[in-house]
């Protein structure tokens, strides 16, 4: 009889996004053991150092650490970091391509090196003095303020009047050293799951209120999902080959979530997501369903590209 293969699943984490990172860990380990892993949840909250949660992972001597956590110290590189130091091979991108990629401001500028449009854009730390008539100057309304390296849309809004601006940007700072101000690209919502280097089919996201917020991505039957989007056969090509070209560019590996804005014209590049959501939910399981690939076959994908990149 074939030995089950152990998986460690890290759920949970410290950031804001611990909540959801729950939920998408539940799902993954689900349909993990449904196709005959061992697995085991892990919370790094729960060990009062990191040597100690890495002395736990080698004890049950996984094949491979199934990273399910979201936003800081998770999907910031940190982890990926101190896996790859201790020779544990892991999902997903490395320290380098997640550091990157978390990083809305850097990001952006790399992914404007290739000719693919971006949000006009200001970058602030909190050590720096707003000047509130400049940034309506320069970005004009409506405007999105966001802090510059989390996700799940924590932290963000979308406004339309000056009386609102500071109370937006000091709200972004409650969950991030630095923050960013764009102009609102008005148009569709797109997203294109990579795997393995290769797109997926492209979704289309339509909130049935306002815009793609928390409580619309984690409650069902606030939003419309269009798989795949209804784009003509250039625009699907013209949006996939800059998905690829951005996830080479960062040096992703086995997976990735690229989201973007279009205005009919142009695809404006938002931010890449290492370790996408893989909730009920979830847009990258949606895109793999589309294309024939089920969710437990979706992650040992995932599993195989993570053990082939040789990380360790």
């Amino acid at each position: 009889m074939e030995k089950r293969k152990k998986i460690v699943v890290l759920s949970g984490g410290f950031s804001e996004e611990r909540e959801i990172s729950g939920v998408t860990s539940a799902e993954v380990t689900k349909a993990l053991e449904s196709v005959g892993f061992v697995v085991e949840i892990l919370d790094p909250v729960d060990f009062s150092s990191y040597p100690d949660l890495v002395t736990e992972i080698r004890q049950i001597n996984p094949e491979i650490v199934f990273i399910g956590l979201h936003g800081a110290a998770g999907e910031d590189g940190r982890i990926q970091s101190l896996l790859s130091l201790e020779n544990i091979p892991f999902t997903g991108s490395d320290y380098r391509a997640s550091a990157i990629a978390i990083d809305k401001h850097i990001s952006s500028a790399l992914v404007s090196s290739l000719g693919i449009k971006i949000p006009k854009m200001l970058y602030f730390t909190r050590e720096d003095k707003i000047d509130f008539e400049n940034v309506i100057e320069k970005i004009g309304f409506p405007m999105v303020i966001k802090p510059n390296d989390s996700g799940s849309s924590v932290g963000i809004s979308i406004i339309d009047k000056k009386e609102e601006l500071e109370k937006a940007t000091a709200f972004a700072f409650q969950f991030g050293k630095a923050i960013i101000i764009e102009n609102f690209i008005d148009g569709r919502e797109l997203t294109v799951t990579i795997l393995g280097g290769k797109a997926l089919p492209v979704v289309e996201i339509k909130p049935k209120n306002g815009w793609y917020d928390y409580q619309n991505k984690y409650t069902k039957g606030n939003t419309i999902y269009e798989v795949p989007a209804k784009l003509s056969e250039t625009e699907t090509k013209n949006i996939q080959t800059k998905a690829e070209q951005i996830f080479r560019l960062f040096g992703c590996t086995a997976y990735a979530r690229i989201d973007f804005r279009y205005d009919g014209k142009d695809f404006f590049f938002l931010e890449v997501n290492t370790l996408p959501g893989m909730t009920p939910l979830s847009l990258t399981p949606m895109a793999a369903k589309e294309a024939g690939i089920g969710f437990p076959e979706l992650l040992k994908k995932i599993i195989d590209l993570s053990l082939e990149t040789k990380k360790i």
